[in-house]
C-alpha cells in the first residue's frame, strides 16, 4: 500500500513527459493533431521550413512561417510540470525534536495554538503570553492527522485525473484504429469502383463501335442502291441530248422516253434509319463507411445487362427495388448482405435459428451475425452503421436470439464454450446500443431464444425443454410456463380428430421463436404443429392457430414471429418460403411475400417497416408499404 502513491506520481510524471526527450515538458507546444512536445525537441525534429510528421500519430504537419515558436503554448501542462518539479516529499514529524528557535539560542518547546507556530520559552514570554499552547508532540500529531486527510483526498483526485487521462489515450487509440479501417475501406471501394468503371467503359465502347458499324453498313447499302439508279437515268439523259444534236430522226425513238419514264413519279429515296448509340448515366446507391460517405458504382448494372434480380444481394448497402405481393399492389423492398466475413456480410454458422433480428425505437436494425460472433447494426435503408463483438465480458459468444427492452438496451441469447468442462453453456447478456456489457445471467435450462416484456421489464427465454422461463433483468427466475404440456394436449387432440390410431405419448419438440405483443401476450411458433401458441403474460394458454399445409392460414416449419402496432401477427413460414400475416385472433389476413428462400427471423419497426432475414442467402430484407 505504501508504494501506491509513488506509482501515482510516476503515472502523472509519465503523462507530463515529452515523448521525444522523455523529460518533463519544457515550453510545451501543441500541434494541430493535439499532441504536445517541448519547443526545443520540436525545433530539432521539424528542421527548417519542410512539412514534418508528428512523432506520435505520423500526421503530416505544416510548419508555420514563424517556425515552431508560433505553435500554441499549453499553459496548464507548463504549470503542472513546474509544480511537479517543485514538489518535496514531506515525511516524519512536522516538528522534529531538537529544532532550534530562529530568534533565541534555545530549542522550540511549545506550540502556540492562537498563532499556529512553534515557540521557545523566551518567545512565549515576549509575545505569546496568555495564548493557549500545547506540546510540540501533540500539535504534530494533530497536524499530521489533518494533513494526511488532505493528502488522501488529493491522491484520490489525482487517481481520477489519471484514470481520465488513460481513458482519453484509449479513446485516441480507438479513433486512430477506426481511421485506419475507414481509410482501408475507402481505398478498397475506390479500387473496386475503378475496376467496375473500366469494365463499363470497355463494354460501352464496344457497343458503340458495333452500333456505329451497323449504321455505316445501312448507309452504304442505301447509297449503292441510289447510285445505281442515278447512273442509269444519267446515261439515258446524255444519250437523248446527243441524239437531238445529231442530224436525223433518231431522237424520235421511244427508248429514251421509256428509260426516263421508269423514274417518273418516284418520290425521293427514304432516309436510311440508323440506331443512335445512347448512354444514360445510372444512379447508384451510396454506402456509408463509418462517418465517411463514399459513392459506389459496384451494384450498377451494365446498360445492356438484364435488370438486377431481387434475390441478388449487395454488400453492406441497401439494394432498393419494388416487388409485387401475391394479388396485391407493389411494395418497396431493400435487400442487402450476402455470405462472408466482411462488414455488411453475414454467416449463419449452420444454425437453423441464426440471423435473429431486433429493431430499436429509433429505427436501427440489429442483426445477430451468428457465425461471425458479432452484432451488426444498419438503418432501415440498409446502410451499415456499426458493429460490435458478442462477448460475455470474458469469452466469445455465438448469438442466437436478440430483443430490445424498454430502455433501448439489447438482450442477446447465445452460447459459449466452458473453459473447464469444454461443454456449451447458454447465457443471456444485456448490451448497450454501442455494445458495452451491462449484465448477464445463465438460464436454468438450455435456451436459444429471448424476448422482453416491456410492460413488466421481464426477460423471457425459450428453452430446449419446450418451456418458457421468465426472469427479472438481474437473472432471478420468476416462473416457468409449461408449454410442453399444452403442446402435447393440442397435438393429441388433433391426432384424435384426424382419426389416427392411438399411439404412445411422445414429447413434441421444435419450439422455434417467441415474441411478446403490446398487451403482454406471449406467442411461440412451433414447427411440429405448424402453428403458433398464444399465452397471456401470466402464462395461461389462450389459443392456437395454424396447421400443416401450403394454403391460406397453413404453415410448414414456422420460425420467426413478431407483431405490429395493430396487434397483427407476422410469421416466417420457412418451408413454404413466404411470410404471412394473421390478425390478433389468428385468422389469416394475407401473404406479405412469397419469394423468400428460407425466411428465418422477423421484426417490426415502429416506423412501419418489416425486417425479414433469409438464412439460406445470408441476406436481410426490409419491406415498406406492404
Amino acid at each position: 500500500m505504501a508504494a501506491a502513491p509513488l506509482g501515482l506520481v510516476g503515472q502523472i510524471r509519465e503523462e507530463l513527459s515529452c515523448s521525444i526527450c522523455l523529460e518533463l515538458f519544457t515550453r510545451p507546444k501543441v500541434l494541430p493533431c493535439q499532441h504536445i512536445f517541448c519547443q526545443d525537441c520540436l525545433q530539432d525534429h521539424a528542421g527548417r521550413g519542410e512539412p514534418f510528421q508528428c512523432p506520435n500519430c505520423r500526421r503530416q504537419i505544416k510548419l508555420p512561417p514563424q517556425g515552431v515558436a508560433s505553435f500554441p503554448d499549453n499553459h496548464l501542462v507548463s504549470s503542472l510540470c513546474a509544480r511537479l518539479q517543485g514538489q518535496a516529499t514531506v515525511s516524519g514529524e512536522l516538528f522534529q525534536p531538537g529544532n532550534r528557535c530562529n530568534f533565541h539560542p534555545c530549542e522550540l518547546q511549545l506550540y502556540c495554538m492562537q498563532c499556529q507556530i512553534p515557540v521557545c520559552n523566551e518567545c512565549f514570554e515576549e509575545g505569546h503570553e496568555g495564548h493557549p499552547t500545547t506540546s510540540l508532540k501533540k500539535a504534530s500529531q494533530e497536524k499530521r492527522s489533518t494533513n494526511q486527510g488532505f493528502i488522501n483526498e488529493g491522491r484520490n483526485s489525482l487517481e481520477m485525473y489519471c484514470s481520465y487521462i488513460r481513458s482519453l489515450r484509449k479513446r485516441e487509440n480507438t479513433l486512430n484504429e477506426q481511421k485506419k479501417q475507414i481509410d482501408n475501406s475507402i481505398i478498397q471501394a475506390y479500387n473496386q469502383m475503378v475496376l467496375k468503371l473500366t469494365e463499363r467503359k470497355d463494354h460501352l465502347l464496344s457497343e458503340a463501335e458495333q452500333s456505329h458499324r451497323e449504321n455505316l453498313d445501312r448507309l452504304q447499302n442505301g447509297r449503292d442502291k441510289v447510285l445505281s439508279d442515278i447512273g442509269a437515268l444519267s446515261a439515258a439523259c446524255d444519250q437523248a441530248e446527243q441524239e437531238m444534236k445529231q442530224e436525223g430522226m433518231g431522237f424520235l425513238s421511244q427508248e429514251t422516253v421509256l428509260v426516263v419514264g421508269k423514274y417518273r413519279g418516284k418520290v425521293a429515296p427514304t432516309p436510311v434509319q440508323t440506331q443512335p448509340a445512347v448512354f444514360e448515366p445510372i444512379d447508384t446507391p451510396v454506402p456509408v463507411l463509418g462517418h465517411v460517405t463514399v459513392p459506389s458504382l459496384l451494384s450498377a448494372p451494365m446498360p445492356s445487362a438484364a435488370p438486377a434480380s431481387s434475390d441478388v444481394p449487395t454488400r453492406g448497402t441497401g439494394h432498393h427495388h419494388g416487388n409485387q405481393r401475391q394479388g396485391g399492389h407493389p411494395y418497396h423492398r431493400v435487400t442487402f448482405g450476402g455470405q462472408g466475413l466482411e462488414t455488411g456480410e453475414f454467416e449463419s454458422g449452420g444454425a437453423p435459428l441464426s440471423l435473429a433480428v431486433a429493431v430499436s425505437d429509433e429505427g436501427e436494425v440489429y442483426i445477430a451475425d451468428t457465425g461471425n460472433h458479432r452484432i451488426q447494426v444498419f438503418t432501415l435503408q440498409g446502410t451499415f452503421v456499426r458493429q460490435f463483438p458478442t462477448e460475455d465480458g470474458k469469452q466469445e459468444m455465438k448469438p442466437h436470439g436478440v430483443a430490445m427492452d424498454g430502455e433501448g438496451n439489447l438482450w442477446v441469447m447465445g452460447f459459449v464454450c466452458d473453459d473447464v468442462t469444454r461443454r456449451l453453456m447458454y447465457i443471456v447478456v444485456q448490451y448497450t446500443k454501442e455494445g458495452r456489457v451491462l449484465r448477464k445471467f445463465q438460464p436454468v435450462n438450455y435456451a436459444s431464444q429471448v424476448a422482453v416484456n416491456t410492460r413488466r421489464n421481464h426477460v423471457l427465454c425459450l428453452c430446449h425443454s419446450q418451456d418458457v422461463e421468465v426472469y427479472k433483468p438481474n437473472g432471478t427466475l420468476l416462473r416457468t410456463i409449461g408449454l410442453q404440456k399444452v403442446v402435447q394436449e393440442r397435438m393429441t387432440r388433433q391426432t384424435q380428430l384426424q382419426g389416427t390410431k392411438s399411439q404412445e405419448p411422445k414429447s413434441y419438440g421444435n419450439c422455434q421463436c417467441l415474441t411478446v405483443d403490446q398487451e403482454g401476450n406471449i406467442l411461440v411458433s412451433h414447427s411440429e404443429s405448424c402453428g403458433v401458441f398464444v399465452f397471456n403474460e401470466d402464462g395461461e394458454f389462450l389459443f392456437h392457430f395454424g396447421g400443416k399445409g401450403s394454403g391460406e392460414g397453413e404453415m410448414k416449419g414456422p420460425r420467426g414471429i413478431c407483431t405490429d402496432s395493430s396487434g397483427n401477427i407476422i410469421v416466417a413460414d420457412s418451408y413454404n418460403r413466404r411470410v404471412e400475416m394473421f390478425d390478433k385472433t389468428g385468422s389469416f389476413v394475407k401473404h406479405i411475400t412469397t419469394d423468400m428462400t428460407w425466411p428465418a427471423a422477423v421484426a417490426m419497426a415502429r416506423q412501419g417497416h418489416l425486417v425479414v432475414t433469409d438464412k439460406r442467402k445470408h441476406t436481410v430484407n426490409i419491406f415498406s408499404n406492404f
